[in-house]
């Protein structure tokens, strides 16, 4: 049974919840699970299981591709209030390739199961409204990913995350490693130190064990 705490979080993540009849709703509930993941799993991989739409309560989560090799690209990340579609290939023809979610940070989630969302896309205009509408959100996150790996300077790039990060942080102090940032935006750990080092000796940021002070904001959006 869902708490009143999740009950209202479903509520005002799913756009489509008006317009749902009683007996829908009482569906969407029953089917409606918590789960929680320790920081380091993987909690989707590939093709494996189908989890249908999983909400972020709390935690973050990384959402990228896997080649036959082993080489790994972030599409995106999931914070406290997203949502993500990409793991219901089972139930939405349209994705095409798999993707892998690991969780960076401890978090729990608020998930409907692929069946009940396959009905109600059935049955109402409005989730199915909903659900492209999500897709098409998602999807301009990795065209973005694409366009910057593909056509970007990486100056331009690394001076985009580190906007973006501190923007979501709300510091300019960020506790990320050369090691992460270099999986977050698809390149080698040692092109991302080379890079920090010249933002350092431009006095754009200070560098120290394990963060990233921003000491120049004005300075680092110039390169966008």
């Amino acid at each position: 049974m869902l708490n009143e705490n999740v009950m209202v979080f479903l509520q005002d993540n799913l756009d489509f919840w008006p317009h749902l009849s009683a007996d829908q709703q009482s569906n969407v509930i029953a089917h409606t699970s918590i789960a929680r993941f320790t920081k380091g799993q993987t909690m989707h991989r590939g093709d494996q299981n189908c989890m249908g739409l999983i909400m972020i309560r709390s935690g973050l989560l990384r959402v990228y591709m896997l080649s036959e090799e082993g080489k790994d690209i972030t599409l995106f990340r999931l914070v406290p209030g997203e949502l993500c579609l990409l793991s219901a290939s089972c139930i939405l023809n349209q994705i095409t390739f798999d993707v892998h979610i690991d969780v960076e940070d401890t978090c729990e989630l608020v998930s409907v199961s692929s069946h009940i969302l396959s009905d109600l896309m059935t049955d109402n205009i409005y989730v199915e409204n909903f659900i492209y509408k999500r897709l098409v959100d998602r999807f301009s996150d990795v065209m973005w990913a694409m366009e910057q790996i593909l056509f970007m300077s990486f100056d331009k790039r690394l001076a985009i995350f580190l906007v973006d990060e501190m923007s979501k942080t709300h510091s300019t102090t960020l506790r990320l490693t050369h090691e992460q940032i270099a999986k977050y935006i698809g390149s080698a750990r040692e092109v991302v130190t080379r890079m920090l080092k010249y933002f350092s000796n431009e006095g754009i940021v200070e560098l120290s064990r394990g963060g990233i002070t921003i000491i120049n904001p004005t300075k680092l959006k110039s390169l966008l």
